[in-house]
């Protein structure tokens, strides 16, 4: 057991690419959190659209209820759109080359149009039956992994946030996390799997509060720990994946335990 390593931020969003929520808790199943990313969208290629490639996006927070499939996107105080969002035609999407995702388009045009004004670029809201995650339904890391990165690259902090975690934790040595990969992670009433690395892109190097690049994340991360190989190819890890195991709910606090890792018999 890792004794002081703690949950202490988990983070969500009913769109993907929108402004995350801090639930005190979430329910994890092995498509990762309810009502987590249960809708993104796809441009005419068929590309997944994020915060990365759309700026406008920042700002910009998603509510969705699951009884009534009212979904509401506001900026600050003022709504911008709201209603009801039923299914319509049917789309596959193909997940980064790793896997294929069963989804919706919204039926009504509104929510397409809105997207598209917004983002300067013909996109469609479309909802996934399933979560719209990149690689693995769950993502981990550390507060010493942020604070060492920082101090590496001589800045006084940075905000973790901008690396769009599920799961973040206190306590433990910068990166253990990684030394989880094949292990079996009980956090709350869950048990996860650790994955392997994240492989991180440019929305690193945006403010989360306002899409301004500001901060050479990749760069820093590069400079510290070099080039890794990942699912996606080489370039800048930072944090891990993990998969669901048995579900269970997930709470602020909760602590950390970790199966022991097996040693070698060289």
């Amino acid at each position: 057991m890792v004794e002081d390593c703690i949950v202490t931020r988990l983070s969500t969003t009913p769109v993907k690419g929108l402004a995350l929520h801090h639930p005190r808790s979430i329910s994890l199943n092995a498509q990762g959190a309810d009502a987590d990313r249960l809708f993104y969208l796809l441009d005419e290629s068929g590309m997944i659209q994020s915060c990365t490639r759309n700026p406008q996006l920042y700002g910009l927070s998603a509510s969705y209820d699951t009884e009534s499939r009212r979904l509401e996107v506001s900026r600050g105080d003022e709504l911008l759109i709201g209603g009801t969002a039923e299914r319509g035609e049917r789309v596959e999407t193909d997940v980064w080359g790793l896997r294929m995702l069963s989804s919706d388009v919204v039926a009504d045009p509104t929510w397409s149009e809105f997207f598209s004004t917004l983002t300067g670029r013909r996109v469609q809201l479309v909802q996934g039956r399933g979560t719209a995650y990149d690689v693995r339904p769950v993502t981990l890391l550390g507060a010493s992994s942020v604070a060492a990165l920082a101090q590496n690259a001589g800045v006084p902090q940075i905000d973790a946030r901008r690396f769009r975690m599920l799961i973040e934790f206190s306590g433990g040595l910068p990166y253990v996390e990684d030394s989880w990969e094949g292990r079996l992670v009980q956090v709350g009433e869950a048990v996860l799997r650790g994955g392997g690395p994240v492989h991180r892109c440019a929305a690193t190097t945006r403010d989360p509060e306002t899409g301004a690049v500001n901060l050479q994340v990749l760069r820093m991360i590069l400079d510290h720990r070099g080039r890794q190989d990942s699912l996606l190819g080489p370039g800048a890890n930072f944090g891990v994946y993990g998969d669901v195991v048995e579900p269970g709910r997930v709470s602020i606090g909760d602590r950390l335990e970790i199966e022991p890792a097996v040693p070698d018999r060289a």
